[in-house]
């Protein structure tokens, strides 16, 4: 599950560092069917969230910012990040989940990633 850097020598040096921090926590977060990871991937528009349990290697769960109930929300991205959160809580509690590990995934906890899991919080799902 380890990333190779070897083979990215091309990448930027802030995306190679954040790839870095991705794998040192790697190593620290497994999902398991109790509680499974719940990963956030950013990018420079979008939010992608999925629950994963890493032991049978399967989706629970997924929601995005790039749904269409979600795209017609007004607001700016902080808010749309409230609103996924608050989906993927729902799609995880009707899964049966109900308490995840958190996978921020090296990016920082701060901003869309904090309102995110704080959405989910509030909508119930445990970290």
């Amino acid at each position: 599950m380890a990333i190779s850097l070897s083979n990215n020598k091309a990448t930027a040096d802030r995306v190679a560092a954040r790839l870095r921090r991705q794998v040192r926590g790697r190593k620290k977060i497994a999902g398991s069917p109790e509680r499974p990871r719940l990963v956030v991937t950013r990018s420079a528009r979008h939010l992608f969230v999925q629950v994963i349990d890493d032991t049978a290697g399967s989706t629970l769960a997924s929601a995005s910012s790039m749904e269409a109930d979600v795209r017609k929300a007004k607001g700016d991205k902080t808010e749309v990040a409230k609103k996924v959160g608050a989906l993927i809580a729902d799609r995880a509690k009707a899964a049966g989940v109900t308490t995840v590990v958190f996978d921020r995934a090296g990016n920082k906890y701060h901003g869309r990633i904090a309102a995110l899991a704080d959405s989910a919080r509030e909508a119930g799902l445990g970290f």
